[in-house]
């Protein structure tokens, strides 16, 4: 039995060499091994990876969505910057660890690891809150292991994101889209409780605790159902075949596991010049979305109409649009490389496209011209971050997709790392 079109395209991509042949050839052998593709039965595969898209990002947007909540508790603290170096920097770290070793290491226990130290950081607050804060101003102590929280986060993000993205990377690509329409849907899940909360809620320090807490306990539901159905799927036929295709494949090859030092050095750098340009248009992509949203959004526009709405309004929106455009990638992919980077560079253009909207004519500072372009913007990180993303795994042999999904994750971390930076510094 031979294999669909999209598994040649796994097992054949773009060649690292010029020995067609031989990869060909190897491509040939593999499909009489492991033979046709079992269904997905009930788009199970397809939902647990939408949920695991949604869930690796969740935690971040807990902590970030509380700071109204850490900024009362810890007055004179810079929380939400504080949060977000300790984030990054504790997810970049690991993530540059995980890419060295990735071959000798297991996607399942990684993502297993994730998710309950994800759980564990989670956990921490609600019961640091009940039991020894207890709404309680200027606690400092406690502000420090809610930091610490943080950074067992930012771990997990590192496990779970990078081998998420990373076996996703071995599928077709719809699964990869699943992941990033996953990631934009835990967005509008945060909006939706931020709007639920703001309504029901008084706006004073109760009303904050209480906001606090749903969004960490709807987070650490949504972890617990993530552990639950990642190791259901795991043993899915569907799963287990191109599971079996990358296992020829590095058998082919010599398998990767045995690969040593310098040989695996060389693998990287073919893997990385192969994906460095999908990299590039990722970078730029969180670069210019980072240092505009969420600061621009909540900082610099103001409305007589919708007063402190207004915000909540804006991104909401870009959440929204975010996921209509990751999930119109899974209706429309475009495959064209050079295209897809020059839009991520053409994405640059949002910058004084938002000047004007600051400081232009009386008519343009207006809402809707500020809604439009808040709308643009998610649209665009939405669907050109799960084109490069999945462009990006399938330019390498199958038996390397998973360490090009890592390296992808690389290069978004820098993005968002050196967006929220230049956010500081640029002042509309």
């Amino acid at each position: 039995m031979g294999f669909s079109d999209e598994e040649q395209r796994l097992l054949t991509p773009p060649k690292l060499n010029l020995d067609g042949d031989e990869e060909s050839s190897a491509a040939t052998r593999v499909a009489t091994v492991v033979g046709a593709a079992p269904k997905d039965q009930f788009y199970i595969a397809y939902i647990v990876y939408f949920i695991l898209g949604m869930g690796f990002l969740l935690p971040w947007n807990a902590f970030i969505t509380a700071v109204d909540y850490f900024s009362y508790l810890y007055p004179g603290t810079p929380v939400d910057r504080v949060f977000s170096v300790a984030y990054m920097l504790s997810c970049l770290l690991p993530l540059i660890f995980i890419i060295g070793w990735a071959h000798l290491s297991s996607a399942t226990v990684r993502i297993n690891t994730g998710l309950v130290v994800f759980t564990v950081s989670l956990v921490v607050v609600p019961v640091l809150d009940a039991f020894y804060v207890r709404n309680t101003r200027g606690v400092y102590s406690a502000y420090d292991v809610t930091v610490a929280a943080v950074i067992l986060s930012g771990i997990g993000s590192a496990l779970v994101q990078g081998g998420v993205i990373g076996s996703a990377g071995e599928l077709p690509e719809i699964y990869m889209q699943a992941v990033v329409s996953g990631t934009a849907a835990s967005g509008v899940l945060v909006s939706a409780m931020r709007i639920i909360c703001k309504a029901i809620y008084p706006q004073d320090a109760t009303g904050l605790r209480h906001s606090a807490n749903l969004y960490f306990a709807v987070t650490i539901a949504v972890m617990i159902i993530c552990i639950i159905c990642f190791n259901i799927a795991d043993r899915l036929p569907v799963i287990q075949h191109y599971r079996s295709i990358k296992i020829q494949a590095m058998k082919e090859e010599g398998d990767s596991k045995f690969l040593t030092g310098s040989t695996w050095r060389s693998t990287l750098r073919n893997i990385f010049m192969r994906i460095k340009w999908y990299g590039f248009g990722l970078f730029l992509i969180y670069v210019v979305t980072l240092s505009i949203f969420p600061g621009y959004i909540t900082e610099d526009v103001h409305s007589e109409v919708l007063k402190d709405w207004y915000p909540i309004i804006l991104i909401t929106g870009y959440n929204i649009f975010d996921f209509v455009g990751k999930a119109f990638s899974g209706v429309y992919l475009l495959q064209n490389d050079n295209v897809a980077v020059g839009a991520c560079v053409a994405r640059l253009l949002f910058y004084p496209l938002f000047f004007v909207c600051l400081h232009g004519p009386e008519f343009i500072r207006t809402e809707t011209p500020v809604m439009i372009l808040t709308c643009l913007l998610g649209l665009t990180n939405g669907y050109f971050t799960a084109v490069v993303m999945t462009l990006a795994p399938k330019s390498v042999p199958i038996q390397h997709a998973e360490t090009a999904g890592i390296v992808m994750v690389l290069f978004l971390v820098v993005g968002l790392l050196v967006g929220s930076l230049v956010s500081w510094f640029w002042v509309l």
